[in-house]
């Protein structure tokens, strides 16, 4: 019996698995890097152990610094979580020989799967060898780990050694191997994957299907369990395979087989041999705890015969500190507030008042629904992000809502290349446009010590705020009988709550402050001064950073006086774990660069000026 449990991960996974260790007893112990001193995962555990540095490779990435602390905690067993080590035979090889348990499969499944050209020569399916230029559009993928990282779509040959060498490079960085391959890329194909548990005794449940097409940068955005719209004889047919896959390399324990579906036909992609971010979707229709089963399948219990029955529909949707708007670029900041309404499951790693920082997946939660249909689930979620509370970093929260309320992905099903055609309209701003005016309302209450009128006419006040990159100007009086704004009858003001009438239709508005930056609702406004710093105007051309991060690569041959071409890649940055490409915004002459390999950068930091033609 496991008595003690070592998570070798981080973030809301490592407080996902704690969660159910401290439903079945089991005392837990985490690791944390020193970005990660007082993260949420490190806080909950029963003891927390560092890792010196702040880097994955430093860090979550050095299996003998973890065993080392597992042994120096008393942990009898250790769980890999997902991404990191979790599909590495080796570390799982370490793990075993200090005499711990490893809750995952063999280090020979492991193996066997972890590439995913070893994978699919297994399952009869070999990646192209010379790329022509017959088989373009092809896919660049890293070999090991997953989450969308080391991948990049090709559609010209004269691309494919930059996608390979990029591809590398972020593969390197995230999972210590630069192993790429490549395949074939099928348009408007469908992301559908099978879940897996298995035990020692040689029983193999298939949990159910799952469809994961709703992606962006080959990493998933929403989830949903059962995948829809698939026929009885297809679904059979993956079943089998993700059966054959498992059999094949004598798997124990939870995993996943995914699959590509394009015109009725099932093409296998890859075997993952750990615990999906995705699981909570299985979990909700099939009633189980599927880290509970991880745990009681390594300490050697059978499986049923059978799995329990499938009810209901149950959906996903992963809530990133990023701006789909401008190339999904990451955030930073504090996380002042994370809430969403009871009913709905949240997974996360962070609690209010925590940082988002730079050396990790901006994922800062997953919202799961659970309903008897799969409408009921849609609208459920969407429902709970609208109302919930997120104040912090933008985020991708309004595309999350618009895209389960799209009528392309409502009625089903989606395909990989739905973010390609609706993008634009997914993160066209839409901000309320009552939203500055309680905004200025409620901000004028909180700084006004006598209810603020006046015994004599006042003059209108004004407040200036940026929505959505617009900058609006708020008008409106103090009078006796409170403030005054034109078409909107003002009912109640503090400094927290605003309620409105507009055309006899009353509105009620909560509003929250952290300096300058502002919430009503689901608005994020921030306040402006009266007057614009003219320091801050910038040269034509200037390319600031866009995130924090740090400068992995400037083009070769690039300085100061170097010509440059529209959209031509000039730097390169890394944060998150994605590689992210600065561009020149027009033709012309480079006549400033600041940029240097391994700079670490701020947001807003200049980079280079393209002096256009």
């Amino acid at each position: 019996m496991i008595s003690t449990l070592l998570v070798a991960n981080r973030g809301e996974i490592a407080h996902r698995v704690f969660r159910t260790c401290a439903e079945l007893g089991i005392r837990t112990v985490a690791v944390h890097s020193d970005a990660d001193e007082d993260a949420l995962h490190t806080r909950v555990a029963d003891a927390a152990v560092r890792l010196p540095g702040a880097t994955p490779a430093e860090t979550y990435l050095r299996g003998d610094l973890i065993v080392k602390a597992a042994l120096a905690a008393g942990a009898d067993a250790v769980h890999p979580g997902y991404g990191f080590l979790s599909e590495n035979p080796d570390f799982a090889r370490v793990v075993l020989d200090a005499g711990l348990l490893w809750i995952g499969p063999p280090p020979a499944a492991i193996e066997a799967m972890a590439s995913k050209t070893r994978a699919k020569e297994l399952m009869g399916v070999a990646p192209l060898g010379e790329v022509t230029e017959a088989d373009l559009p092809v896919l660049v993928k890293a070999a090991a780990g997953g989450g969308g990282r080391g991948m990049r779509v090709v559609r010209r040959l004269a691309d494919l050694p930059a996608a390979l060498a990029g591809a590398a490079a972020e593969a390197a960085s995230a999972f210590g191997d630069g192993e790429v391959f490549v395949e074939p890329y099928v348009e408007r194909g469908r992301h559908v994957e099978v879940q897996i548990l298995a035990d020692t005794h040689g029983t193999v449940w298939t949990l159910g299907t799952r469809d994961c097409s709703l992606q962006r940068r080959h990493q998933k955005v929403i989830e949903e369990a059962p995948a829809p719209g698939l026929t009885p004889r297809l679904t059979e047919e993956l079943y089998a395979l993700a059966v054959r896959a498992a059999r094949a390399v004598s798997y124990v324990g939870a995993g996943t087989v995914e699959f590509l579906v394009a015109d009725g036909r099932a093409h296998f992609l890859e075997m993952n041999t750990r615990l999906q971010v995705e699981h909570p979707v299985t979990e909700a229709v099939f009633g189980l705890d599927l880290v509970a089963e991880q745990l009681r399948v390594a300490e050697g219990h059978p499986l049923p015969a059978t799995p329990p029955a499938a009810r209901g529909h149950a959906v996903e949707a992963r809530l990133y500190a990023e701006d789909p708007a401008h190339d999904w670029a990451p955030q930073t900041g504090t996380l002042h507030r994370l809430a969403v309404p009871a009913g709905v499951r949240l997974d996360t790693g962070y609690t209010d008042g925590d940082t988002i920082g730079v050396h990790y997946d901006p994922m800062l939660a997953k919202a799961v629904a659970h309903a008897p249909t799969r409408a009921e689930a849609l609208r459920r979620l969407a429902g709970a992000l609208e109302r919930a509370e997120i104040h912090g970093p933008v985020t991708n929260r309004d595309l999350l809502v618009r895209s389960l309320r799209h009528p392309e992905f409502a009625d089903g099903p989606p395909d990989t290349g739905f973010y390609d055609r609706h993008l634009a309209e997914l993160t066209r701003p839409a901000p309320d446009v009552h939203a500055p005016l309680a905004a200025a309302l409620a901000d004028a209450h909180g700084r006004s010590r006598f209810g603020g009128w006046r015994n004599v006419p006042a003059q209108p006040q004004t407040k200036r705020y940026e929505v959505a990159g617009e900058e609006i100007e708020v008008r409106y009086r103090h009078t006796r009988r409170g403030p005054v704004a034109d078409g909107v009858r003002v009912v109640h003001v503090d400094a927290r709550t605003v309620v409105l009438e507009v055309d006899g239709v009353r509105r009620r508005f909560e509003v929250a402050r952290y300096g300058d930056q502002v919430y009503v609702g689901a608005t994020r406004l921030t306040a402006l001064p009266r007057f614009p710093d003219p320091a801050a105007q910038l040269a034509p051309g200037s390319l600031l950073a866009p995130m924090p991060g740090t400068v992995v690569r400037v083009a070769d041959g690039l300085t100061e006086g170097s010509a440059v071409t529209a959209g031509q890649p000039l730097i390169w940055l890394e944060a998150m774990k994605m590689q992210h490409q600065i561009t020149a915004p027009a033709a012309g002459t480079l006549t400033a660069l600041h940029a240097r390999p391994g700079q670490q950068v701020e947001p807003g930091l200049l980079l280079a000026v393209v002096q256009p033609a």
